[in-house]
C-alpha cells in the first residue's frame, strides 16, 4: 500500500515509518522540515510542505489532500492533534480511495475534551482526580480551592484550541499554590476554557494502548513511565512494557467501546501506589510518542492497523514481552540536566543515563541499520541547546 505519514519530525512518525517499511509498504512522509527524523529514514519518500496546521488548518489539509491525489495514497496517517483535526475537518475533500483510519470528528473531539472524557471515564470504571472546573477566567474574582487542595495542575479542556482563525497548543501546568495557579490562569487564552483545576495525584504514570476496529479490540499494550521531562510529569523519556492489569485494561476497553472508537488510541493514567487505583489523565486518539516501545515489545500497531484496513483483521490480540524498555536518548539527556539543576546527588543521574540492559533496553531513535534519524535529531538538539544558551 502507499501510505502517507504526516508530521515527519515526530518520534511516532519515525516509528510508524520504520514499521511500515519493514512490512513492505511504500511509505511517504510529509513535513515542514527537510531534516525531519522520519523523512531521512531509509527507503522513505520525503515530501516537504510549506503549510502549517496551526497557522492555517484549511491550507494544511488542502496541501495533504493534493499530495494524496498526486501520489495515489491509499492510507493517510496524521500524527499530531493539530493535523488530525485539520484532516478530519476536511475529510470529504480527500480522495475516496484514501482511507483515514479515525472516527468522525465529533467522536475525536469528545475524546480530546478532558472535561467530557472525565465524565465518561468515571462511568467506565476509572478513578478521576478531585477537580474544580473553571468555566471562564474572571481575574481576581475567581474562587480557587482552599490551600490544602494544592499542589495541583491547571489543565485546559483541550490540548489544541482555536485562537481566531489559527490554532495553538496548550500544556498542563503544575502549580504549587493559589498564587502560582492564578499566574498560570492569567497566561491562558479565553479559548482554553473551561479549565480543569485538578488535585495532584502522586504515583506512577501508566498507559493503556489499543487498536479497535469494526467494533472489537484487535491489539492491546501497556507501559509504565520510568523517567519524564519535565520532572514534575510530561513526556516519557524512559519507559517499560508491563502486563495488562485489568484495573487499567478493563475500563480502557469500556471507554473505547463507549466512544465507538475506530483506530488506535492511548489512555494515560496515574496509578495510586497506596490503592492501585488508576486515575485517568487524558486520552490521545492517535499514535503516541512512545510507539516504538510497543513495536519493540511485540505489538506492531502501525502494521496491524494497515492489515485491518486491508481486511486482514487478526483473530486475537498479539502477545508481547513484559520488561522491555525504551529510551529516548536526547530526552533522557534533558531529564539528566533537569535533575542536576535541581541539586542533590550528582553521580546517580549519570549512572541512570548510561545504564543499559542488553537485549531488553532499546534506543528509541538510534538503529544501526538506519542511523540518519538519530544523526538528524542530534543536530537539531544541539542547535536547540545552543539557541537556549544564547538567550
Amino acid at each position: 500500500m502507499r501510505i502517507l505519514i504526516t508530521d515527519g519530525n515526530e518520534r511516532a512518525a519515525l516509528a510508524a515509518a520504520r514499521s511500515l517499511i519493514r512490512a513492505g509498504h511504500d511509505v511517504h512522509v510529509a513535513s515542514s522540515r527537510r531534516d525531519a527524523i522520519a523523512a531521512v529514514s531509509r527507503k522513505v519518500r520525503a515530501h516537504r510542505l510549506a503549510s502549517d496546521p496551526f497557522a492555517d488548518p484549511g491550507a494544511h489539509a488542502a496541501a495533504l489532500c493534493a499530495l494524496a491525489h498526486a501520489e495515489g495514497i491509499d492510507v493517510l496517517l496524521p500524527m499530531t492533534d493539530q493535523t488530525v483535526e485539520a484532516v478530519l475537518e476536511h475529510r470529504a475533500s480527500f480522495p475516496a480511495t484514501t482511507v483515514i483510519p479515525f472516527p468522525d470528528l465529533a467522536i475525536y473531539r469528545a475524546a480530546s475534551d478532558k472535561q467530557q472524557l472525565e465524565e465518561l471515564a468515571a462511568a467506565c470504571g476509572f478513578s478521576v482526580p478531585e477537580t474544580h472546573v473553571l468555566p471562564a477566567w474572571r481575574g481576581r474574582d475567581v474562587a480557587l480551592p482552599e490551600a490544602d487542595f494544592f499542589p495541583a495542575v491547571v489543565k485546559p479542556h483541550r490540548s489544541v484550541v482555536s485562537d481566531g482563525t489559527t490554532r495553538r497548543k496548550l500544556t498542563v501546568t503544575p502549580v504549587a499554590d493559589a498564587a502560582a495557579c492564578r499566574a498560570a490562569l492569567d497566561r491562558l487564552p479565553p479559548s482554553a476554557y473551561p479549565v480543569l483545576l485538578q488535585r495532584h495525584i502522586p504515583g506512577v504514570g501508566e498507559g493503556f494502548f489499543a487498536l479497535r476496529w469494526e467494533g472489537r479490540i484487535v491489539a492491546m499494550f501497556a507501559h509504565r513511565r520510568l523517567r519524564e521531562k519535565p520532572l514534575t510529569g510530561g513526556v516519557s523519556v524512559y519507559r517499560e512494557s508491563i502486563a495488562l492489569d485489568e484495573r487499567l485494561a478493563l475500563p480502557g476497553r469500556r471507554l473505547l467501546d463507549a466512544l465507538d472508537w475506530t483506530g488506535v488510541a492511548m489512555i494515560e493514567c496515574k496509578r495510586d501506589p497506596a490503592t492501585g487505583r488508576q486515575y485517568v489523565m487524558e486520552m490521545n486518539g492517535r499514535f503516541w510518542g512512545s510507539l516504538q516501545l510497543a513495536v519493540d515489545a511485540g505489538v506492531d500497531f502501525p502494521a496491524l492497523l494497515v492489515r485491518c484496513i486491508a481486511g486482514d483483521v487478526p483473530a486475537e490480540c498479539p502477545p508481547y514481552r513484559v520488561g522491555v524498555r525504551s529510551r529516548w536518548f536526547w530526552g533522557d539527556v534533558d531529564h539528566l540536566y533537569l535533575r542536576l539543576r535541581r541539586g542533590g546527588p550528582r553521580l546517580a543521574p549519570f549512572l541512570d543515563l548510561m545504564r543499559m540492559r542488553p537485549g531488553r533496553d532499546h534506543g528509541e531513535i538510534w538503529r544501526w541499520r538506519d542511523p540518519m534519524p538519530f544523526l538528524s535529531e542530534s543536530v537539531q538538539w544541539a542547535g536547540g541547546a545552543l539557541a537556549r544558551k544564547m538567550r
